[in-house]
């Protein structure tokens, strides 16, 4: 499936970029290889319902990451899914007596829309699963060749037993998030709580595809694996790829699954860090569509907010702590990138040479975007009291590039 169209990136001459730090959600902040090629999975939408506020700051965090992979010299491949076929889309359908597909395609053309007017740089490939069966088939039966697979009834499930040890949690907690999100630890049969699914044998009509396995559908954790690897995997390294990138609520079960599965199916770890983004709340509740709270991009898009005031009210919060949307986070937003634009209009402007080596400071430092922010705050006053230099191209190609910020 096609991406969404590509982003200019403009190039930012004569800078000096640090290697890039980011919080590890196993090991803390470390320090990325300035390598020359960078590899990027990052999990897509499920499209049941549109891009709300919580899946564009997710998506804002790893554009950083990529912009600034890209403008230090990496070689970038970035390969993001959407998970079309799964049990909430089809509920969904059910609910509005709606075509499932008809339903997918229509919100993923809606995200595509949302990340383009966000100016979101767009992956290599944003794979569906429903065009991925072959490829997600030969993955499960590497697994099932290796003896990590039993059948239940008419389903497969991962036997997850052996690779417990890496689990970031009390078994307990495990097994309660677990049921919260998407897991059957009560299932009799299993061989553990935790087995996650692999194959889900159909039942009562729901869509199925014909395989090896039985008529049915791929479980949710093996489809990203499947696809990260072959997208990915393309030397045979060992992680297969530098990052897996989501929101924290995808640390378990999914990225741990994910990281036991390629371990089980290949022998190499998956990837070398898994880094995650904070949760938007809304009235002191996390944004969700099980919550029914949801601010959608697409409607404060309709409404005529411009995606770079959205883009900034986004960005004026850290990616890893959690944080509340308002209204007056939105006004506020707007307000700042006025004062921007109108500090960009002026003939001359304050000195911008050392302000873009701390933006990219700011960014080499876990994204720092309330800082880099802040000093752009900081620059518009002092373009007001003391413009001594015609820059102002100059720094808004790099707020572009660094930030995302076509202002």
């Amino acid at each position: 499936m096609s991406s969404w169209p590509k982003v200019y990136l403009p190039p930012i001459e004569g800078a000096v970029f640090k290697p890039l730090k980011l919080s590890d959600s196993n090991n803390g902040v470390v320090e990325l290889d300035n390598s020359a090629q960078f590899s990027i999975y990052v999990c897509g939408i499920t499209p049941y319902d549109a891009t709300h506020l919580g899946h564009a700051a997710t998506y804002l965090a790893f554009d950083l990451i990529n912009r600034y992979k890209l403008l230090s010299g990496a070689q970038l491949n970035f390969i993001e899914n959407v998970t079309d076929i799964d049990d909430p889309l089809l509920e969904r359908a059910k609910r509005d007596k709606q075509s499932w597909q008809d339903l997918a395609n229509t919100q993923t053309d809606l995200f595509r829309s949302d990340m383009s007017a966000l100016r979101v740089l767009p992956p290599a490939a944003l794979v569906k699963v429903t065009d991925s069966f072959d490829l997600i088939e030969s993955f499960i039966s590497r697994l099932d060749k290796a003896g990590h697979l039993y059948k239940l009834d008419n389903d497969y499930y991962f036997s997850v037993g052996n690779f417990l040890a890496q689990i970031p949690m009390p078994i307990e907690q495990a097994i309660d998030i677990f049921a919260e999100r998407g897991g059957d630890p009560k299932r009799v049969g299993k061989h553990h709580p935790l087995d996650p699914v692999i194959w889900i044998g159909n039942v009562d009509g729901d869509p199925g595809w014909p395989s090896s396995f039985g008529f049915g559908r791929p479980g949710w954790h093996v489809e990203c694996t499947a696809i990260a690897c072959n997208y990915l995997d393309k030397s045979g390294s060992n992680p297969i790829i530098d990052l897996q990138g989501g929101g924290s609520d995808l640390i378990f079960p999914h990225h741990f699954m994910s990281a036991q599965i390629v371990k089980a199916a290949y022998g190499r770890d998956f990837a070398k860090h898994f880094v995650h983004a904070a949760m938007i709340g809304l009235n002191g509740e996390k944004m969700s569509k099980s919550k029914g709270n949801l601010v959608f991009v697409s409607k404060l898009l309709s409404d005529q907010v411009d995606p770079m005031v959205i883009r900034w009210a986004l960005l004026s919060g850290h990616y890893q702590q959690d944080r509340q949307w308002s209204s007056d986070l939105l006004v506020t937003a707007q307000d700042q990138v006025d004062q921007v634009r109108s500090a960009l209009a002026r003939s001359e402007v304050a000195k911008t040479d050392r302000l873009i080596a701390e933006l990219i400071g700011d960014i080499a430092n876990n994204l720092d975007t309330p800082t880099a922010l802040n000093r752009l705050l900081i620059w518009t006053k002092q373009s007001e009291s003391d413009p001594v230099v015609n820059q102002s191209g100059q720094i808004s190609r790099a707020i572009d590039a660094l930030l995302g910020l076509a202002l």
